[in-house]
């Protein structure tokens, strides 16, 4: 499709290094080759070399050009170690709690190769992490979280979905974001501001237009009263206070937020209303009903869940995944560290 293309061929020009700590998973390996193939990326796979190669050979695929990386064995591992233990204990200290870690303790985590990638990104030595494909999304973003933290000035990780639909007549030629599908299961009006807000950069980051958010209810700007319905409009609010420049409505049902006659019809004095580009649910439920029922009845595309609000590149995968999914998902992880980079590059201005 042709935003995939487009993605792609931004990776491939501004060539990244992603980690894949799943060294022993078939369809990670076959990704790997893909992606060094078509230079979508630079790639280390984490893992015994020896392990890997053997079970890459299994599969038919050679891993001569692949960095692999056995992280027990590495130079750094002594240095991850220390600093993994570092950074939890400032963490625990700047809430007023003991260390919720031995030095010990902190060790063996690092031997874990999630933890290990996603300090290795945080070192600076590589740009983001991919996994997912054997671990659960449960672990694979604890550790990311506890490695490489929120973004200063937010408080939440969420996720969206980036949905192309056949039917290009909705959002961006077809293509719009979803959000959260995944991770928040039910935010708070704070946490869905953020959501809201993190969701718009991304927006701008993968489909290149000014985002157009509608925060959907099943009520539209008024026609139903309800505490759910409150939290909504209290989202708004918290979004216009921290973002004014967005453009952004709610509460919006979906079709007033999608289909032009109807948004004319039900809210003709929003700036979003039939021409949404971005979907905002008011909980996880409603997301992964909403994203499902698109993919499923338009034969669209459901690209995600892709993580967002962390201060540097990481993303989870569906253990359903196929080798190709783990190559788009590392190519957008790519594009992301490059906003991440050039984000903490200006808070240090």
């Amino acid at each position: 499709m042709e935003i995939l293309e487009s993605l792609r061929s931004k990776a491939a020009a501004n060539r990244r290094h992603i980690v894949l700590p799943e060294g022993q998973d078939e369809r990670t390996l076959q990704a790997a080759r893909i992606i060094t193939d078509r230079g979508y990326a630079k790639v280390t796979i984490v893992g015994d070399p020896e392990d890997v190669r053997k079970r890459a050979l299994e599969v038919g695929v050679t891993l001569d050009d692949v960095e692999i990386l056995d992280h027990i064995k590495s130079k750094d591992f002594d240095k991850y170690a220390e600093a993994y233990y570092e950074l939890r204990r400032a963490k625990a200290e700047a809430k007023g709690k003991p260390a919720e870690l031995t030095p010990d303790e902190a060790r063996k985590v690092v031997e874990d190769p999630l933890y290990y990638a996603n300090m290795l990104v945080r070192d600076g030595k590589a740009d983001g992490t991919v996994a997912g494909a054997t671990n659960t999304t449960a672990h694979t973003v604890r550790a990311a979280l506890k490695c490489l933290g929120v973004r200063p000035g937010l408080k939440t990780v969420s996720s969206f979905f980036l949905m192309i639909a056949p039917n290009q007549s909705f959002g961006e030629k077809g293509a719009m974001l979803f959000a959260d599908c995944g991770v928040v299961i039910d935010p708070d009006p704070v946490q869905l501001a953020e959501i809201s807000i993190t969701t718009a950069e991304s927006c701008r980051l993968f489909l290149d237009v000014e985002p157009r958010i509608a925060l959907l209810s099943f009520s539209t700007k008024g026609s139903a009263k309800h505490e759910k319905i409150d939290k909504v409009t209290e989202a708004l609010s918290v979004v216009k206070a921290r973002r004014p420049e967005l453009v952004i409505d709610g509460e919006l049902q979906v079709d007033a937020a999608l289909i032009p006659r109807i948004g004319r019809s039900k809210a003709p004095n929003s700036p979003v209303a039939g021409k949404a580009n971005v979907l905002i649910f008011p909980d996880i439920q409603s997301g992964n009903i909403g994203y499902k029922l698109a993919e499923r009845m338009s034969g669209g595309m459901a690209i995600g869940p892709v993580l967002q609000g962390f201060d540097y590149a990481s993303n989870d995968l569906s253990r359903g995944c196929k080798a190709e999914d783990i190559v788009d998902t590392v190519v957008i992880t790519a594009l992301q560290s490059i906003a991440c980079e050039r984000a903490r590059l200006e808070r240090s201005k």
